[in-house]
């Protein structure tokens, strides 16, 4: 569901799939994409608005992303319920199962977990709620979920992902992916975001991107208004590129650089420059990457793509390993 420019899909069928980000990142709109698209080739499609975002604005964006109006007008095509209570959702649940509509547009898991009096940070009032709605709609209806929800807003909390629990991120069960926006989003412009992998549970979407940060990116969706004719698209990333909140700052690679001694971790690194992690982090992995690619004998090796949840950082690259160092950092970054 949801297609790139190079024909791969972003979202899994049948399973729990997540879009998170700051507010006007860009969610709503990626999310409704997938919808405007299933619809345009045939398919149906569920917009279930806990955001109460309004009927109005909902239709008015898929008639923008190019949904057929026939198909919005046709209940066994696409449904749009704005629940009152959790006995409500729960019926439209039970519906839904019958139904099995080829996507479904959950906005947002924030306003989910209150309607059923649970607490966002409790793993156990999340798991409960995600036995009763997410999860059936997923497995049983056999819908791609597109579920909305929000960046967290602490620091050192927001590399983690979404607010609240740990334990939404165990329950994805397609992929979750991060919305950065790019370029603002304005009526009549348009705007565009950037989309990384934070979790990929079969793989299938992250064999598809270049390179191997721990977040690659999967694609821009970019909306486009030119002579009030409105486009969009999700395209696929080319070799090399690169989310823009991951490349590491030129001035911070050459700090690292100047460094002497050379920093051996990424706490090392941290602790000198007086940086937060995620920044020594990215700027020393772009350091050792440019060591490697330009000194010859240099025995580093760049870390491997995201590992499964309880592995670590590598020690002296920063990069995600299984063991507290890579074989190959173990040994010097230079040749003698």
């Amino acid at each position: 569901m949801l297609t790139r420019s190079d024909g791969i899909g972003v979202f899994y069928r049948g399973q729990v799939n997540l879009v998170f980000g700051d507010p006007e990142s860009g969610k709503t709109w990626v999310a409704l994409a997938a919808v405007a698209e299933t619809l345009r080739d045939g398919g149906s499609a569920l917009v279930l608005d806990l955001d109460h975002n309004g009927i109005k604005g909902t239709i008015g964006r898929l008639l923008l992303l190019g949904a057929p109006s026939a198909a919005l007008t046709d209940q066994a095509r696409f449904r749009y319920v704005e629940p009152e209570d959790s006995a409500h959702l729960l019926d439209v649940v039970a519906d839904v199962i019958t139904w099995a509509p080829d996507v479904t547009v959950l906005d947002s898991i924030g306003e989910l977990l209150p309607l059923f009096g649970a607490n966002s940070n409790s793993p156990d009032d999340f798991t409960g709620v995600h036995s009763k709605v997410m999860k059936p709609l997923a497995m049983k209806a056999g819908t791609a979920l597109i579920a909305i929800d929000h960046l967290a807003k602490n620091s050192e909390s927001r590399a983690q992902g979404a607010t609240g629990t740990a334990a939404k991120r165990r329950a994805i069960g397609g992929v979750s992916l991060r919305v950065a926006v790019s370029e603002a989003y304005a009526p009549g412009r348009g705007g565009s975001s950037a989309l990384t992998i934070h979790k990929d549970r079969h793989g299938g979407l992250r064999a598809a991107c270049p390179g191997n940060d721990r977040e690659p990116l999967a694609g821009m969706f970019v909306l486009s208004t030119v002579n009030g004719v409105t486009t969009w698209s999700v395209r696929a990333p080319a070799d090399g590129e690169r989310a823009p909140d991951q490349t590491a700052d030129a001035a911070d690679v050459a700090a690292i650089a100047a460094l002497d001694p050379e920093p051996k971790t990424v706490e090392e690194a941290r602790q000198r420059l007086t940086w937060r992690k995620e920044r020594a982090a990215k700027a020393l992995k772009a350091y050792r990457d440019q060591q490697a690619s330009t000194v010859p004998g240099s025995r580093h090796i760049p870390g491997n793509r995201e590992p499964e949840p309880g592995t670590t950082l590598c020690t002296v690259c920063g990069q995600p390993s299984t063991f507290p160092t890579h074989p190959a950092c173990e040994q010097p970054t230079l040749a003698a």
